[in-house]
């Protein structure tokens, strides 16, 4: 179960714009990350490596502050928006619901839940 301290750190990691080093320090090695009903990719490494193409994909990523996140036992639910802008210059939004699972201090599971034409750029 993670501690409070520890859900907030990961929070900020995020919001710094450092999501790269949050998935190297708060995700296990064999964790797993699923978009709304697709396939889950697994593996830190996995993780790591998307992660870095969709910020490839990307003129800038932006954070904005969390302002509600529930920790309940192993159980994490944190309300994220995401701003991305492409290099095409289209920008969208994408306001999720992440659920995660953690064993310990790392995360095993997550879910992202979110509208799929968020993900359609604008």
């Amino acid at each position: 179960m993670p501690t409070r301290q520890t859900v907030q750190n990961f929070i900020a990691t995020v919001e710094r714009g450092e999501y790269i080093e949050a998935i190297e320090q708060f995700y296990a090695p064999d964790a797993s990350m699923q978009e709304n009903s697709q396939p889950a990719r697994r593996g830190r490494d996995t993780l790591v490596a998307y992660e870095r193409a969709v910020m490839a994909a990307c003129s800038a990523m932006r954070t904005l502050p969390v302002e509600s996140f529930l920790v309940d036992g192993d159980f994490v639910v944190i309300h994220w928006v995401f701003e991305f802008t492409r290099l095409s210059g289209k920008t969208m939004r994408i306001d999720e619901l992440a659920h995660q699972r953690w064993e310990g201090e790392k995360i095993m599971e997550e879910r992202f839940f979110y509208d799929p034409i968020a993900t359609l750029a604008e």
